[in-house]
């Protein structure tokens, strides 16, 4: 017989779980669960200095391993703090485990001290969500948890445990056994003749494209998705979360597509006549105006998640499952095709409008300054973003190799995830460089947790390129609003070198060095976390961009040079 209270349930079952590591904030509904894990030998807790922080260092390490992982907060404030970072892994399908304190069980509902309704807040923002009643339900509702997490379409899960529960006693006579989590789903009963269908669509088209997304890489599907690209020679196109499935330099790789998309990228979609989509929603910073999508295209659309499929664009055929069964499937049915009217159609249009030109690379600018990272870094080297100019720099110009690599929130788009993701990546890949590319705005939304990464002694290089304003807001308010600039420029300039050092870090500013190149790859090579401030010309754009709610083919700019 095991005797155990409810806290200790927790903690011996995340163990079993295989859980290292855990983030989170200690406070007075969930203290009786940090008294668990103060006894545990196998699991490492990382104090966060903001549950925000909490949420996206874990994010950082299930977004890595592809794994869930997990955060701890306690009531009140600690659980709202928590919920932007579950909304986040929401959109991005990230696989999480938030367990939160609550107040007694005798006392919610009655407005007690740090009471909110953390189950109602959270449920339209996680997968599933649990308010534990009962000490003994912990033990189906923790791997349950678990399971749901990382099966099908990854997502977070909330475990509200009142302090009570924490607390109770419980007798039983053996663990329950662990469910299997992430089990490949084949395609649904009638796959089969969707994957015929699909086939026959891909043999007989002219000029397919493939349009690739996280949920590929949620998948591991990656390789196969590479394999079906070659195989028929089909272009690919990828979301900004599915950045890093083909390497950027690959033949068949158009890289991003959308908002800021390059302009061939957009314009040969527009030229399609069968749209291959897996993995994705048809989110509006790829598709543009749906209606102007792609519209000469037939749609094949794959998906685990069976309500996507139609959701907002009509496919031709849909495959329910999963994407690595599916392309699996496919690949026997695909017959080896050049089309070289279609490729040759897309290297003219890629000459008449060059993703780069010479002068983005020149010294000082953010190109110039992306790819000297990428080659300090190196290959293997995890990058993470935040949220701005710089995200999308990002996503044009470092060269990407492999899934996994960049760590950036898409859906939600949460200024202040890049700083916590790269602890967390850290921590899950001690043995890998971080690179977290952030901006001035982004960096103060969370910059709390550089005593985190301190603390941690996390092998993070964060690269904060500094335009002392809100630069995207501040683009479009050039753009759309008739230059009315308000609200988007700072009017104090941060020294973020004195405040690194301030919080034990290594600091380095780029600002007025004699050899900003030589400062750089010093910074680079410095052991533990470190922090270089990199200064960025207010007027540098992000471009090609299309207007918001506009077809992707009404590009503004391109050439990524100041207007």
């Amino acid at each position: 017989m095991h005797t155990l209270n409810g806290a200790q349930i927790i903690i011996r079952q995340l163990e079993q779980l295989g859980v290292d590591t855990i983030a989170g904030i200690p406070g007075g509904a969930n203290l009786p669960l940090y008294d668990a894990l103060a006894a545990s030998t196998t699991i490492r807790h990382v104090l966060a200095r903001h549950e925000q922080g909490a949420g996206f260092i874990a994010q950082g390490i299930a977004r890595t391993t592809g794994k869930p992982a997990v955060c701890f907060a306690t009531s009140g404030p600690g659980a709202t703090n928590v919920l932007t970072a579950l909304a986040d892994a929401y959109l991005d399908s990230v696989p999480l485990v938030c367990i939160t304190g609550q107040t007694p069980r005798a006392l919610i509902g009655t407005d007690a001290f740090q009471e909110v309704d953390t189950y109602g807040m959270s449920m339209p923002i996680t997968k599933h969500n649990y308010l534990v009643r009962s000490a003994a339900d912990l033990l189906t509702i923790v791997p349950k948890a678990f399971q749901l997490a990382g099966s099908g379409r990854p997502g977070p899960v909330l475990i509200d445990v009142p302090k009570d529960v924490q607390t109770e006693m419980v007798s039983f006579e053996s663990w329950p056994e662990p469910l299997a989590a992430g089990v490949e789903r084949s395609p649904a009963s009638d796959g089969a003749q969707a994957i015929t269908a699909a086939a026959a669509m891909i043999n007989a088209a002219a000029r397919p494209m493939l349009y690739l997304g996280g949920g590929v890489i949620h998948a591991g599907a990656a390789s196969v998705a590479r394999k079906l690209a070659e195989q028929g020679e089909i272009p690919t196109v990828v979301t900004l979360m599915g950045l890093g499935i083909l390497p950027s330099e690959h033949p068949l790789s158009l890289g991003m597509l959308g908002m800021h998309a390059p302009r061939a990228t957009n314009l040969a979609m527009e030229e399609c006549d069968l749209l291959i989509a897996a993995g994705v929603r048809f989110d509006d910073r790829a598709t543009g105006r749906i209606s102007a999508f792609c519209p000469g295209a037939k749609v094949i659309h794959v998906d685990i998640d069976a309500s996507e499929i139609g959701k907002l664009r009509s496919v031709d055929a849909g495959i329910a499952g999963d994407a690595r069964a599916a392309f699996i499937a496919l690949l026997p049915h695909i017959e080896k095709r050049p089309r070289p009217e279609w490729r040759r159609r897309i290297r003219q249009l890629q000459q008449d409008h060059p993703r780069f030109h010479p002068d983005d690379f020149a010294p000082g600018r953010p190109f110039h300054l992306i790819r000297q990272v990428a080659e300090l870094a190196g290959p293997e080297a995890y990058i993470s973003t935040d949220v701005g100019k710089h995200q999308m720099w990002v996503a044009q110009a470092y060269p990407l190799t492999r899934p996994r690599q960049l760590l950036t929130s898409g859906g939600l788009g949460t200024m202040g995830f890049g700083l916590p993701a790269a602890i967390g990546a850290a921590l899950a890949h001690p043995d890998k460089p971080v690179v977290c590319f952030t901006g001035d705005g982004s960096l103060q939304m969370n910059i709390q947790e550089l005593a985190t990464a301190v603390e941690q002694q996390a092998q993070v290089k964060i690269v904060v390129l500094n335009n002392q304003s809100l630069g995207l807001v501040r683009q479009q308010q050039r753009l759309f609003y008739e230059r009315k600039y308000f609200a988007s420029s700072y009017r104090i300039k941060v020294d973020f070198a004195a405040i690194a050092r301030g919080f034990g870090l290594q600091a380095f500013d780029l600002d007025g060095a004699d050899n900003p190149d030589a400062l750089l790859t010093g910074a680079m090579q410095t052991p533990g976390p470190c922090l270089i401030n990199v200064p960025i010309d207010i007027e540098e754009e992000v471009t090609p961009m299309v207007p918001p709610g506009a077809a992707n083919t009404t590009m503004i700019g391109g050439s990524h040079a100041r207007n």
